[in-house]
Protein backbone atom coordinates (compact mmCIF):
# COMPACT_ATOMS: atom_id res chain seq x y z
CA UNK A 1 0.00 0.00 0.00
CA UNK A 2 1.43 3.54 -1.36
CA UNK A 3 2.63 5.82 2.16
CA UNK A 4 0.15 9.06 2.29
CA UNK A 5 2.71 10.92 3.05
CA UNK A 6 5.05 12.47 0.52
CA UNK A 7 8.38 14.76 1.07
CA UNK A 8 5.78 17.89 1.76
CA UNK A 9 2.62 16.40 3.38
CA UNK A 10 0.04 14.65 1.49
CA UNK A 11 -1.26 15.68 -1.70
CA UNK A 12 -3.71 14.56 -4.48
CA UNK A 13 -6.39 15.79 -6.43
CA UNK A 14 -9.22 17.05 -4.21
CA UNK A 15 -12.95 15.27 -3.63
CA UNK A 16 -11.13 12.32 -5.60
CA UNK A 17 -7.84 11.39 -3.86
CA UNK A 18 -8.31 13.40 -1.10
CA UNK A 19 -11.44 13.88 0.21
CA UNK A 20 -13.15 15.29 2.89
CA UNK A 21 -13.04 11.96 4.99
CA UNK A 22 -9.72 11.55 4.24
CA UNK A 23 -8.69 15.14 5.66
CA UNK A 24 -10.79 14.69 9.08
CA UNK A 25 -9.50 11.21 9.29
CA UNK A 26 -5.99 12.19 9.34
CA UNK A 27 -6.78 15.16 11.78
CA UNK A 28 -8.68 13.38 14.38
CA UNK A 29 -5.51 11.08 13.78
CA UNK A 30 -3.40 13.47 13.74
CA UNK A 31 -4.30 14.57 17.33
CA UNK A 32 -4.75 11.17 18.71
CA UNK A 33 -0.98 10.85 17.81
CA UNK A 34 0.18 13.91 19.27
CA UNK A 35 -1.67 13.36 22.87
CA UNK A 36 0.22 9.74 23.07
CA UNK A 37 3.49 11.09 22.46
CA UNK A 38 2.91 13.80 24.90
CA UNK A 39 2.64 17.05 23.53
CA UNK A 40 -1.22 17.78 24.91
CA UNK A 41 0.13 16.81 28.79
CA UNK A 42 -1.14 19.02 31.28
CA UNK A 43 -2.52 21.75 29.33
CA UNK A 44 -5.80 22.25 26.70
CA UNK A 45 -4.56 21.74 23.08
CA UNK A 46 -4.64 24.30 20.12
CA UNK A 47 -3.97 24.02 16.58
CA UNK A 48 -3.72 26.69 13.96
CA UNK A 49 -5.42 26.08 10.88
CA UNK A 50 -5.01 27.79 7.72
CA UNK A 51 -5.14 27.62 3.41
CA UNK A 52 -4.54 28.58 0.16
CA UNK A 53 -7.59 30.25 -1.44
CA UNK A 54 -8.23 26.95 -3.96
CA UNK A 55 -12.17 26.49 -3.67
CA UNK A 56 -11.54 22.78 -1.97
CA UNK A 57 -9.89 24.52 0.58
CA UNK A 58 -13.17 25.39 1.80
CA UNK A 59 -14.35 22.31 2.18
CA UNK A 60 -11.24 20.74 3.23
CA UNK A 61 -10.75 22.79 6.29
CA UNK A 62 -14.10 22.49 7.43
CA UNK A 63 -13.32 18.81 7.44
CA UNK A 64 -10.06 19.65 8.89
CA UNK A 65 -11.54 21.61 11.75
CA UNK A 66 -14.29 19.05 12.33
CA UNK A 67 -11.67 16.20 12.92
CA UNK A 68 -9.32 18.28 15.39
CA UNK A 69 -12.60 19.74 17.57
CA UNK A 70 -13.85 16.31 17.93
CA UNK A 71 -10.48 14.90 18.97
CA UNK A 72 -10.73 17.87 21.83
CA UNK A 73 -8.21 20.45 20.18
CA UNK A 74 -9.19 24.31 20.06
CA UNK A 75 -8.79 25.62 17.00
CA UNK A 76 -7.61 28.76 15.59
CA UNK A 77 -8.71 29.60 11.79
CA UNK A 78 -6.23 31.92 10.46
CA UNK A 79 -8.09 32.10 7.04
CA UNK A 80 -5.99 32.43 3.39
CA UNK A 81 -2.72 32.65 4.70
CA UNK A 82 0.76 31.38 3.24
CA UNK A 83 1.81 27.31 4.18
CA UNK A 84 5.53 30.40 6.30
CA UNK A 85 2.68 32.29 7.94
CA UNK A 86 0.67 29.01 9.32
CA UNK A 87 4.25 27.88 10.74
CA UNK A 88 5.32 31.22 12.19
CA UNK A 89 1.82 31.93 14.14
CA UNK A 90 2.16 27.94 15.04
CA UNK A 91 5.16 29.25 16.84
CA UNK A 92 4.70 32.81 18.33
CA UNK A 93 1.44 31.33 19.40
CA UNK A 94 2.31 28.30 21.42
CA UNK A 95 0.13 25.75 19.41
CA UNK A 96 0.48 22.30 19.68
CA UNK A 97 -0.12 21.62 16.24
CA UNK A 98 -0.63 23.51 12.84
CA UNK A 99 -2.59 22.56 9.72
CA UNK A 100 -2.23 24.13 6.23
CA UNK A 101 -4.13 23.22 3.04
CA UNK A 102 -3.04 23.56 -0.17
CA UNK A 103 -1.19 21.86 -2.93
CA UNK A 104 1.83 24.51 -3.19
CA UNK A 105 2.77 24.64 -6.94
CA UNK A 106 0.17 22.38 -8.17
CA UNK A 107 -2.97 22.86 -10.61
CA UNK A 108 -6.19 23.90 -9.08
CA UNK A 109 -7.63 21.15 -9.00
CA UNK A 110 -5.03 19.52 -6.42
CA UNK A 111 -4.91 20.20 -2.59
CA UNK A 112 -2.97 19.22 -0.16
CA UNK A 113 -2.96 18.72 4.02
CA UNK A 114 0.42 19.73 5.68
CA UNK A 115 0.94 19.26 9.17
CA UNK A 116 3.70 21.44 11.68
CA UNK A 117 4.41 20.36 15.59
CA UNK A 118 4.96 22.91 18.11
CA UNK A 119 6.95 25.34 17.27
CA UNK A 120 6.28 25.68 13.68
CA UNK A 121 8.84 22.67 12.46
CA UNK A 122 7.61 19.91 9.82
CA UNK A 123 6.86 16.80 11.76
CA UNK A 124 8.86 14.03 11.85
CA UNK A 125 8.74 11.37 9.51
CA UNK A 126 8.06 9.02 11.96
CA UNK A 127 5.25 11.05 13.69
CA UNK A 128 3.81 11.24 10.04
CA UNK A 129 4.25 7.20 9.68
CA UNK A 130 1.96 6.96 13.17
CA UNK A 131 -0.41 9.06 11.93
CA UNK A 132 -1.11 7.39 8.70
CA UNK A 133 -0.88 3.92 10.70
CA UNK A 134 -3.71 5.32 13.49
CA UNK A 135 -5.60 6.43 10.40
CA UNK A 136 -5.56 3.31 8.84
CA UNK A 137 -6.19 1.50 11.48
CA UNK A 138 -9.65 3.33 11.99
CA UNK A 139 -11.15 3.81 9.42
CA UNK A 140 -11.10 0.27 9.03
CA UNK A 141 -13.32 0.07 11.52
CA UNK A 142 -11.96 0.17 15.45
CA UNK A 143 -13.59 3.63 16.60
CA UNK A 144 -11.93 6.43 18.09
CA UNK A 145 -11.95 7.55 21.93
CA UNK A 146 -14.30 10.51 21.95
CA UNK A 147 -14.48 13.52 24.31
CA UNK A 148 -17.76 15.12 25.23
CA UNK A 149 -19.69 18.06 26.66
CA UNK A 150 -16.78 20.66 27.38
CA UNK A 151 -14.16 18.06 26.26
CA UNK A 152 -14.50 19.03 22.65
CA UNK A 153 -13.08 21.78 20.85
CA UNK A 154 -13.77 24.99 20.69
CA UNK A 155 -13.30 26.88 17.29
CA UNK A 156 -12.43 30.76 17.01
CA UNK A 157 -11.41 32.63 13.99
CA UNK A 158 -8.15 34.83 14.65
CA UNK A 159 -7.84 37.12 12.70
CA UNK A 160 -4.91 38.87 14.04
CA UNK A 161 -3.04 36.61 11.65
CA UNK A 162 -2.71 38.88 8.54
CA UNK A 163 -1.11 41.38 10.31
CA UNK A 164 0.94 40.19 12.92
CA UNK A 165 2.92 37.94 10.26
CA UNK A 166 3.37 41.16 8.16
CA UNK A 167 4.68 42.93 10.62
CA UNK A 168 6.97 39.73 11.96
CA UNK A 169 8.56 39.96 8.04
CA UNK A 170 8.58 43.81 8.07
CA UNK A 171 10.92 44.09 11.35
CA UNK A 172 13.47 41.41 10.47
CA UNK A 173 14.80 42.98 7.58
CA UNK A 174 18.21 44.50 7.94
CA UNK A 175 17.16 47.76 6.21
CA UNK A 176 14.12 49.83 4.24
CA UNK A 177 13.03 49.59 0.61
CA UNK A 178 12.47 53.00 -0.46
CA UNK A 179 12.98 54.19 -3.74
CA UNK A 180 12.44 50.29 -5.00
CA UNK A 181 9.79 49.92 -7.40
CA UNK A 182 8.79 46.37 -7.39
CA UNK A 183 6.31 43.73 -8.93
CA UNK A 184 5.05 41.26 -7.54
CA UNK A 185 3.45 37.98 -8.67
CA UNK A 186 0.91 36.20 -6.16
CA UNK A 187 -0.17 33.33 -8.15
CA UNK A 188 -3.55 34.10 -7.78
CA UNK A 189 -2.57 32.28 -4.37
CA UNK A 190 -1.79 32.49 -0.28
CA UNK A 191 0.05 35.34 -0.75
CA UNK A 192 -1.69 37.89 -2.95
CA UNK A 193 -2.79 39.95 -0.10
CA UNK A 194 0.39 38.98 2.08
CA UNK A 195 3.29 39.66 -0.02
CA UNK A 196 2.19 43.21 -1.43
CA UNK A 197 1.39 44.67 1.63
CA UNK A 198 4.45 43.52 3.29
CA UNK A 199 6.80 45.08 0.48
CA UNK A 200 4.52 48.45 0.43
CA UNK A 201 4.95 48.91 4.24
CA UNK A 202 8.78 48.30 4.11
CA UNK A 203 9.14 51.00 1.68
CA UNK A 204 8.52 49.96 -1.81
CA UNK A 205 6.58 50.87 -4.93
CA UNK A 206 4.63 48.03 -5.25
CA UNK A 207 3.25 46.92 -9.03
CA UNK A 208 0.77 43.19 -8.35
CA UNK A 209 -0.29 40.72 -10.53
CA UNK A 210 -1.88 37.54 -10.05
CA UNK A 211 -3.20 38.75 -6.72
CA UNK A 212 -7.04 38.02 -7.20
CA UNK A 213 -7.40 35.05 -6.52
CA UNK A 214 -11.04 33.66 -7.05
CA UNK A 215 -10.98 29.87 -5.93
CA UNK A 216 -10.44 28.56 -9.17
CA UNK A 217 -6.97 31.26 -10.96
CA UNK A 218 -4.38 29.67 -9.04
CA UNK A 219 -1.06 29.28 -10.42
CA UNK A 220 -2.72 29.40 -13.62
CA UNK A 221 -0.19 30.74 -16.03
CA UNK A 222 1.31 32.41 -13.41
CA UNK A 223 3.06 32.63 -10.51
CA UNK A 224 7.25 31.10 -10.11
CA UNK A 225 5.97 28.38 -12.51
CA UNK A 226 5.14 30.83 -14.95
CA UNK A 227 7.26 33.70 -15.18
CA UNK A 228 6.49 35.47 -18.59
CA UNK A 229 3.57 37.66 -17.41
CA UNK A 230 6.31 38.85 -14.37
CA UNK A 231 9.04 39.22 -17.00
CA UNK A 232 6.93 41.65 -18.82
CA UNK A 233 5.53 43.41 -16.23
CA UNK A 234 9.04 44.17 -14.79
CA UNK A 235 9.86 45.72 -18.12
CA UNK A 236 6.83 47.86 -18.74
CA UNK A 237 6.94 49.32 -15.52
CA UNK A 238 10.48 50.34 -15.62
CA UNK A 239 10.87 48.04 -12.42
CA UNK A 240 14.33 47.46 -9.94
CA UNK A 241 13.18 43.32 -10.22
CA UNK A 242 10.16 41.33 -9.88
CA UNK A 243 9.07 38.61 -7.22
CA UNK A 244 7.36 35.67 -8.07
CA UNK A 245 5.71 33.34 -5.38
CA UNK A 246 3.63 29.59 -5.82
CA UNK A 247 0.11 28.99 -5.00
CA UNK A 248 1.46 28.73 -0.74
CA UNK A 249 4.10 31.37 -0.82
CA UNK A 250 7.16 28.98 0.71
CA UNK A 251 9.05 29.50 -2.21
CA UNK A 252 10.23 32.69 -4.68
CA UNK A 253 11.69 33.02 -8.15
CA UNK A 254 12.91 36.38 -9.04
CA UNK A 255 12.87 38.25 -12.33
CA UNK A 256 15.96 41.55 -12.77
CA UNK A 257 15.56 44.76 -14.38
CA UNK A 258 15.78 43.37 -17.83
CA UNK A 259 13.21 40.67 -17.39
CA UNK A 260 15.76 37.85 -17.05
CA UNK A 261 15.11 35.02 -14.23
CA UNK A 262 16.67 35.08 -11.32
CA UNK A 263 16.52 31.08 -9.65
CA UNK A 264 16.96 30.09 -6.19
CA UNK A 265 20.53 29.08 -6.59
CA UNK A 266 21.38 32.82 -7.60
CA UNK A 267 18.96 33.91 -4.70
CA UNK A 268 20.53 31.95 -2.28
CA UNK A 269 24.17 33.56 -3.80
CA UNK A 270 23.44 36.75 -3.25
CA UNK A 271 21.59 36.34 -0.30
CA UNK A 272 24.66 34.12 1.03
CA UNK A 273 27.52 36.86 0.48
CA UNK A 274 25.26 39.23 2.05
CA UNK A 275 24.61 37.17 5.22
CA UNK A 276 28.23 36.52 5.42
CA UNK A 277 28.97 40.15 5.06
CA UNK A 278 26.75 41.05 8.02
CA UNK A 279 28.32 37.86 9.98
CA UNK A 280 25.19 36.25 10.10
CA UNK A 281 26.10 33.49 7.90
CA UNK A 282 27.15 30.36 10.61
CA UNK A 283 30.16 28.91 9.78
CA UNK A 284 30.21 30.54 6.64
CA UNK A 285 28.28 27.78 5.35
CA UNK A 286 25.25 27.50 2.94
CA UNK A 287 23.18 24.16 2.49
CA UNK A 288 21.41 23.22 -0.64
CA UNK A 289 20.46 19.91 -2.75
CA UNK A 290 22.26 18.07 -4.91
CA UNK A 291 20.27 19.61 -8.02
CA UNK A 292 21.53 23.05 -7.10
CA UNK A 293 23.38 23.87 -10.45
CA UNK A 294 27.19 23.07 -10.50
CA UNK A 295 28.11 26.83 -11.25
CA UNK A 296 26.49 27.68 -7.56
CA UNK A 297 28.62 25.29 -6.02
CA UNK A 298 31.65 27.20 -7.92
CA UNK A 299 30.39 30.67 -6.88
CA UNK A 300 30.44 29.81 -3.56
CA UNK A 301 33.91 27.91 -3.84
CA UNK A 302 35.39 31.37 -5.32
CA UNK A 303 33.82 33.51 -2.47
CA UNK A 304 34.91 31.36 0.55
CA UNK A 305 31.69 30.19 1.65
CA UNK A 306 31.42 25.88 2.15
CA UNK A 307 28.30 24.13 0.43
CA UNK A 308 27.20 21.45 2.45
CA UNK A 309 24.47 19.29 -0.65
CA UNK A 310 21.07 16.88 0.63
CA UNK A 311 18.70 15.20 -0.99
CA UNK A 312 16.39 16.84 -3.20
CA UNK A 313 13.51 18.10 -1.02
CA UNK A 314 13.74 21.17 1.46
CA UNK A 315 12.69 18.83 4.41
CA UNK A 316 15.84 17.68 3.80
CA UNK A 317 17.70 21.12 3.88
CA UNK A 318 16.01 21.85 6.75
CA UNK A 319 17.05 18.58 8.60
CA UNK A 320 20.43 19.41 7.80
CA UNK A 321 20.22 23.04 8.66
CA UNK A 322 18.52 22.35 12.26
CA UNK A 323 21.36 19.60 12.99
CA UNK A 324 24.32 21.85 12.49
CA UNK A 325 23.12 25.46 12.91
CA UNK A 326 23.40 26.57 9.92
CA UNK A 327 21.56 29.75 9.50
CA UNK A 328 20.58 29.58 4.98
CA UNK A 329 19.35 27.13 2.54
CA UNK A 330 17.27 25.92 -0.11
CA UNK A 331 16.55 24.91 -3.45
CA UNK A 332 17.03 25.99 -7.03
CA UNK A 333 13.19 25.77 -7.12
CA UNK A 334 13.05 28.79 -5.10
CA UNK A 335 12.34 27.19 -1.33
CA UNK A 336 14.53 29.33 0.68
CA UNK A 337 15.11 28.98 4.66
CA UNK A 338 16.81 32.02 6.67
CA UNK A 339 16.47 29.77 10.04
CA UNK A 340 16.43 32.70 12.35
CA UNK A 341 13.27 34.14 11.25
CA UNK A 342 11.57 31.08 9.41
CA UNK A 343 10.73 27.65 10.14
CA UNK A 344 10.32 26.81 6.77
CA UNK A 345 10.92 27.87 3.15
CA UNK A 346 9.39 31.39 3.23
CA UNK A 347 8.74 33.37 -0.15
CA UNK A 348 7.69 36.42 1.25
CA UNK A 349 10.62 36.76 3.30
CA UNK A 350 13.24 35.76 0.34
CA UNK A 351 11.68 38.40 -1.88
CA UNK A 352 12.11 41.10 0.86
CA UNK A 353 15.75 39.90 1.73
CA UNK A 354 16.68 39.57 -1.90
CA UNK A 355 15.21 43.35 -2.36
CA UNK A 356 16.89 44.55 0.52
CA UNK A 357 20.20 43.73 -0.55
CA UNK A 358 19.49 45.78 -3.62
CA UNK A 359 18.46 48.65 -1.97
CA UNK A 360 21.85 48.31 0.40
CA UNK A 361 24.02 48.00 -2.16
CA UNK A 362 22.70 50.07 -5.12
CA UNK A 363 23.32 47.73 -7.39
CA UNK A 364 21.18 46.03 -9.49
CA UNK A 365 19.57 42.04 -9.33
CA UNK A 366 21.20 41.70 -12.39
CA UNK A 367 24.65 42.83 -11.19
CA UNK A 368 24.38 40.68 -7.46
CA UNK A 369 23.19 37.27 -9.49
CA UNK A 370 25.87 37.99 -11.84
CA UNK A 371 28.07 36.45 -9.11
CA UNK A 372 27.22 32.98 -10.13
CA UNK A 373 27.14 31.61 -13.45
CA UNK A 374 24.49 29.21 -14.66
CA UNK A 375 25.87 26.42 -15.94
CA UNK A 376 23.67 24.57 -18.71
CA UNK A 377 21.83 21.70 -17.36
CA UNK A 378 19.62 19.40 -18.98
CA UNK A 379 16.84 16.83 -17.07
CA UNK A 380 15.25 14.27 -18.67
CA UNK A 381 12.51 11.66 -17.21
CA UNK A 382 12.93 8.11 -17.81
CA UNK A 383 9.49 6.68 -17.17
CA UNK A 384 8.18 3.12 -16.85
CA UNK A 385 11.15 1.45 -15.54
CA UNK A 386 12.41 -0.34 -12.30
CA UNK A 387 13.99 2.57 -10.62
CA UNK A 388 14.78 0.60 -7.75
CA UNK A 389 17.88 -0.46 -9.45
CA UNK A 390 19.32 2.76 -9.97
CA UNK A 391 22.00 2.39 -7.60
CA UNK A 392 22.30 -1.64 -8.06
CA UNK A 393 22.92 -1.67 -11.73
CA UNK A 394 26.57 -2.54 -13.18
CA UNK A 395 25.96 -1.62 -16.59
CA UNK A 396 24.01 2.07 -15.58
CA UNK A 397 27.29 2.26 -13.22
CA UNK A 398 29.21 1.99 -16.33
CA UNK A 399 27.61 4.37 -18.46
CA UNK A 400 27.46 7.25 -16.03
CA UNK A 401 31.17 6.70 -15.44
CA UNK A 402 32.20 7.49 -19.35
CA UNK A 403 30.05 10.67 -18.77
CA UNK A 404 31.44 11.66 -16.10
CA UNK A 405 34.99 11.06 -17.29
CA UNK A 406 33.71 13.03 -21.15
CA UNK A 407 32.38 16.01 -18.88
CA UNK A 408 35.32 16.08 -16.45
CA UNK A 409 35.61 18.91 -13.94
CA UNK A 410 33.03 21.30 -15.37
CA UNK A 411 30.25 18.79 -15.69
CA UNK A 412 27.75 16.49 -13.28
CA UNK A 413 25.97 13.74 -13.68
CA UNK A 414 22.81 12.90 -11.49
CA UNK A 415 20.66 10.27 -11.70
CA UNK A 416 17.80 9.91 -8.94
CA UNK A 417 14.61 8.06 -8.95
CA UNK A 418 11.10 9.80 -8.41
CA UNK A 419 10.24 10.05 -5.27
CA UNK A 420 6.02 10.21 -6.46
CA UNK A 421 6.07 8.40 -9.70
CA UNK A 422 7.36 5.40 -11.44
CA UNK A 423 10.39 6.87 -13.56
CA UNK A 424 14.12 7.69 -12.96
CA UNK A 425 15.21 11.39 -13.19
CA UNK A 426 18.79 11.94 -15.25
CA UNK A 427 20.12 15.38 -14.99
CA UNK A 428 23.33 16.39 -16.64
CA UNK A 429 24.90 20.05 -16.39
CA UNK A 430 27.86 21.07 -18.67
CA UNK A 431 29.74 23.80 -20.03
CA UNK A 432 28.39 23.41 -23.49
CA UNK A 433 24.48 22.91 -24.03
CA UNK A 434 24.62 20.83 -26.75
CA UNK A 435 27.65 18.36 -24.80
CA UNK A 436 25.13 18.43 -21.88
CA UNK A 437 21.90 17.33 -24.39
CA UNK A 438 23.60 14.56 -26.27
CA UNK A 439 25.18 13.21 -22.91
CA UNK A 440 22.06 13.31 -21.13
CA UNK A 441 19.78 11.66 -24.09
CA UNK A 442 22.83 8.92 -24.16
CA UNK A 443 22.37 8.07 -20.45
CA UNK A 444 18.63 8.07 -20.63
CA UNK A 445 18.98 5.09 -23.28
CA UNK A 446 21.05 3.30 -21.00
CA UNK A 447 18.47 3.85 -18.18
CA UNK A 448 15.75 2.41 -20.82
CA UNK A 449 18.00 -0.18 -21.51
CA UNK A 450 19.49 -1.53 -17.71
CA UNK A 451 15.62 -0.80 -15.97
CA UNK A 452 13.62 -1.25 -18.63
Amino acid sequence: MARLFGTDGVRGVANADLTAELALGLSVAAAHVLAEAGTFEGHRPTAVVGRDPRASGEFLEAAVVAGLASAGVDVLRVGVLPTPAVAYLTGVLGADLGVMLSASHNPMPDNGIKFFARGGHKLADELEDRIEETYRAHSSGEPWERPTGAGVGRVTEYDEGFDRYVAHLVGVLPNRLDGLKIVIDGAHGAAAHVSPEAFARAGAEVVTIGTEPDGLNINDGCGSTHLDKLRAAVVEHGAALGVAHDGDADRCLAVDHTGNAVDGDQILSVLALGMREAGTLREDTVVATVMSNLGFKLAMERAGIALVQTAVGDRYVLEEMKAHGYALGGEQSGHVIVLDHATTGDGTLTGLMLAARVAATGRSLAELAGVMERLPQILVNVPDVDKSRVGSSAELAAAVADAEQELGATGRVLLRPSGTEPLVRVMVEAADIEQARAVAQRLADAVKSALG
